[in-house]
């Protein structure tokens, strides 16, 4: 009998050895659960386990079996096998996550209901993590957690249907494919998974909009070095491309440090964000949410300070449109073009058009939405594109307005033709220094225009002490890669 309990002993102590080395980390942003190699060894623990040991042994003799979560019938269990199961790639099997794959799951499949129509945030445990309170994050929003911890690409394609798109929901926020990289799964695959992924939800719903999120750095001491995340979001970014339908946001920048490995002070174990990193990721999906019109729906009021006029109402394009390209720039996109291959789209206009009384450009690329004038993030990834002012500025006159930029956007303010790099100035440049920029919030651009020198602030501090700029021209707008966003948009003439 003796002999019995210790090799029953023996193997439990080998799974706890493996448990210890998978990367579980089931957790809240407030609290981090210890794992279970981590807890203090005491007596009492001891004598527990020998209990334990006890009434397995005593099952054992009885021809019985401890019930575990995964021999209950379920149909949310995970497949025993691969077999017939759609994707290629790990699908995780250990026993603490196949009762974590169970339990969350038939929770979930109790409240679809409750979850109609919800924004789906999906993934594995950093999803996981934001909890099932958002309100801090994203007030008013209805949002729907189905991130599950140490979950792959191909556990969300197989369990996408009943967990997600049985919701209808209003969109899905996608980030996947860390746990891929440790259970040694190359790129390419984790990209065909997030094919096969998106061809799904457009199939369920070719207008649903689809949040991509890249995948976070982490670290080779966590089995998921910096190369192999790079190639997998330059892959993602391939899959895309093109797919009005998904948007991609650069979430890895945000936490990659100079060697491209994930900064300590926000994913403090290199692989899950702390409280810190969860503001700057619900900062950088604030904008997303907003254009596609589940957050930040108040109307728009703002009344310009005495002498400034607005040129922008915040309902609609009124006073904006498309400029014939300037054979400057046709020349510029030209050579672009023919000396790289990879240069964006640069669409060349022949004949102005107005959008006045218009809410949208017809391509979607400039939209008006709830005070916001709104450069939307292209589908190809990059694209040059200028929204310009009806009218022309001849006069000395201050321009004041705020922008808002997604990670690594970038655009461009464009005076009497002088472009003003404007940016999400951290990530992007060329302004990495400002002291006063606030990322993912807005921030305000000052430019004073006297006899053909602009002088250029940005939350007070200066950009371009003096910008040479033409005797007239229009304000514009570019766009580039990524969105961004401009309000309460005014001008006041000078002597």
């Amino acid at each position: 009998m003796l002999g019995n309990l210790l090799a029953v002993d023996d193997r439990l102590a080998a799974r706890r050895d493996r448990i210890r080395i998978v990367e579980t980390d089931l957790w809240e942003p407030s609290q981090i659960l210890r794992r279970t190699g981590d807890l203090p060894k005491s007596r009492h623990m001891k004598s527990s386990s020998i209990i334990r040991l006890l009434l397995i042994a005593l099952s054992l003799l009885l021809g019985g079996a401890t019930p575990n979560a995964q021999d209950k019938p379920s149909q949310f269990q995970i497949p025993a096998t691969d077999d017939g199961l759609p994707g290629a790639g790990p699908i995780r099997r250990y026993d603490w996550f196949r009762k974590l794959w169970s339990d969350r799951r038939t929770a979930w499949a109790a409240r679809v209901e409750r979850d109609r129509n919800a924004v789906v945030l999906l993934g594995d445990s950093i999803t996981q993590g934001w909890g099932e309170d958002f309100s801090a994050w994203f007030p008013g929003m209805k949002i729907a957690n189905r991130g599950i911890s140490g979950d792959t690409s191909r556990g969300v394609l197989i369990r996408l249907k009943e967990d997600v798109l049985a919701l209808d929901p209003q969109s899905v926020v996608l980030l996947i494919g860390t746990n891929d990289l440790e259970e040694k799964a190359d790129p390419e695959t984790i990209a065909a998974n997030l094919k096969l992924i998106l061809t799904e939800v457009s199939r369920h719903n070719a207008k649903m909009p689809i949040v991509l999120c890249q995948v976070f750095p982490s670290s080779a001491s966590k089995s998921r070095p910096a190369d192999k995340i790079k190639k997998v979001n330059q892959l993602y970014a391939d899959v895309v491309k093109g797919k009005a339908q998904v948007t991609l946001v650069e979430t890895w920048p945000l936490f990659a440090d100079a060697k491209g490995d994930a900064v300590p002070a926000e994913l403090p174990d290199l692989l899950h964000p702390n409280m810190a990193g969860y503001a700057k990721w619900a900062a950088a999906l604030r904008p997303i949410f907003a254009t596609l019109g589940v957050l930040e729906t108040e109307p728009y009021q703002f009344t310009p300070e005495p002498g400034f006029v607005s040129l922008f109402d915040g309902q609609d394009l009124t006073g904006w449109g498309f400029r014939p390209t300037s054979d400057a720039d046709k020349e510029a996109a030209r050579k672009w073009q023919a000396s790289d291959p990879n240069a964006p789209p640069w669409p060349i206009v022949t004949n102005s058009v107005s959008f006045d009384g218009q809410t949208s450009s017809p391509d979607g690329r400039f939209v008006a939405k709830s005070g916001r004038l709104i450069v939307t993030t292209p589908p190809e990834g990059r694209r040059i594109q200028q929204l310009s002012t009806t009218r022309d500025f001849p006069k000395n006159f201050i321009l004041r307005l705020e922008f808002r930029a997604t990670p690594n956007a970038d655009s461009g303010i464009f005076i009497r033709g002088r472009q003003l790099q404007c940016r999400d100035y951290p990530l992007a440049g060329p302004y990495k220094k400002l002291k006063n920029y606030r990322p993912g919030d807005w921030n305000e651009i000052e430019v004073t225009v006297n006899d053909g020198v602009a002088q250029c602030l940005c939350n007070g501090e200066v950009l371009e002490a003096a910008m040479k700029v033409p005797a007239t021209g229009p304000i514009g707008l570019e766009g580039d890669r990524g969105q961004m966003e401009y309000r309460r948009i005014r001008t006041k003439e000078m002597p």
